[in-house]
């Protein structure tokens, strides 16, 4: 059978290839990708890839060794994925190119966050042979955008924000167009791909018609070796593994942090990627946003500066390396349906405290694996890190019953046999 991906990244072994960066999101596509080039030839899967490029890649097509002894067709389309808000109709023309080229049996189309989702559902016509796979939902995430943020830091627009028109109000404005754009690409869709509860009822209620498929995400090779260790790790830091905008609940943990400091003052906070309150220089102050300045407002009026690392963006292995040195790792978050952090930090055994939002559920089990806690409930939040910290035995129990149930979810032998059989009932 012959299958095009459409992906929302450049993904790695294709960066590498054309000696490019690339980005570290959608690890668990890299994943899938290995075991799919590992089984092409025993499973007669015909893979091409296509993903978003800026001008500087330009538009292509060319085979691509991919595997060990496996090839594969990759084709860029051009897309501004600074503007995921705007439609851009060309894109159809450039889909059409590769599918004609190409001449897929399936499509399917891995998240539909961005306006290519639309445009290649639109371009292939065939709904009985489109599977498209849920990452997150924008049209939920519009909704649940401000976070609970004070209505003052809700107005507020920084003079970063008035260049770029990207204020909080106009950043959620965008989310609700990229919403559209959502609801349109899975009503012309025939197939679904999710793994929760969460997402399972919200694209039914978008497309009742579609028939949904259960199917669990294989993680990034390097997240299934080797363990977390109480031993080994830096006493009482927590990992939070983004803390870019609102939903992810930065401002959560940190008005959290100083009930927690009254029992253990020597807590500390690591936060992977942007850093949103960099302000070293001139430069750096002109660029902050609404919410970093609000970030950076509650680091300084609840004395946390000293409490809290920006680490920047992190390869694969600065990850794993950040999950193994801390005691916690955190997900604050307003709005989730499967992160794949989470699942990362489970597999490696670290102690876990999630909000109970969305689909996290399905993967962490309050009690058994870790801890949940109401969403936005900062007390409930303080409470449970102190009792993380507190009690070294549920720790190795939380621990050990954490990478059983992450090996389950993301069983990469499993979750790949799973894939093809969706395909094989969709071709029949």
């Amino acid at each position: 059978m012959k299958v095009l991906w459409v992906c929302n990244i450049m993904l790695p072994a294709i960066a590498g290839q054309l000696g490019v960066p690339c980005s570290n999101r959608e690890g668990w596509l890299s994943g899938l990708l290995e075991r799919v080039m590992q089984e092409q030839g025993r499973n007669r899967i015909e893979l091409a890839i296509a993903f978003p490029a800026g001008e500087d890649v330009g538009v292509f097509h060319r085979t691509m060794q991919l595997g060990e002894k496996t090839s594969c067709d990759c084709y860029s389309f051009l897309e501004d994925l600074n503007t995921p808000e705007l439609y851009d109709a060309e894109l159809e023309k450039r889909f059409r190119e590769i599918l004609d080229d190409f001449g897929p049996d399936i499509l399917h189309v891995f998240g539909t966050e961005y306006p290519h989702a639309l445009a290649c559902v639109r371009a292939y016509g065939r709904p009985e042979r489109t599977l498209v796979g849920i990452q997150g939902l924008c049209s939920v995430i519009a909704e649940e955008y401000m976070a609970d943020l004070p209505a003052k830091v809700q107005r507020q627009a920084t003079l970063r924000d008035r260049i770029r028109e990207d204020s909080l109000r106009q950043q959620q404005k965008k989310f609700r167009k990229r919403g559209e754009h959502e609801r349109a690409a899975l009503l012309l869709a025939g197939h679904i791909a999710g793994r929760t509860d969460f997402d399972r009822e919200q694209t039914a209620k978008i497309n009742p018609q579609a028939r949904y498929h259960f199917l669990n995400e294989t993680l990034r090779g390097i997240f299934y070796h080797d363990r977390w260790k109480r031993s080994a790790c830096e006493p009482y830091s927590i990992f939070l593994s983004q803390g870019d905008y609102p939903i992810k609940g930065f401002h959560y943990l940190l008005r959290a942090l100083p009930k927690v400091a009254e029992h253990f003052p020597d807590v500390h906070v690591y936060v992977a990627g942007s850093n949103i309150i960099e302000d070293g220089t001139l430069k750096d102050r002109l660029k902050i946003s609404a919410y970093g300045k609000y970030i950076r407002k509650l680091i300084r009026e609840n004395r946390l500066g000293e409490r809290v690392t920006m680490l920047g963006r992190l390869t694969a292995e600065e990850m794993k390396a950040q999950y193994l040195n801390s005691h916690l790792y955190v997900l604050p978050s307003v709005i989730e349906n499967s992160p794949n952090s989470l699942g990362e930090a489970m597999m490696l055994g670290v102690p876990c405290v999630a909000a109970d939002v969305g689909g996290v559920h399905n993967m962490l089990t309050d009690g058994g694996d870790g801890m949940l806690y109401p969403a936005g409930d900062t007390e409930a939040l303080a409470d449970r890190i102190i009792e993380i910290f507190t009690k070294e035995a549920i720790v190795e129990r939380f621990s050990d019953n954490a990478r059983k149930h992450a090996r389950v979810n993301h069983d990469a032998d499993q979750n790949y046999y799973r894939l093809v059989h969706i395909y094989r009932e969709m071709l029949s």
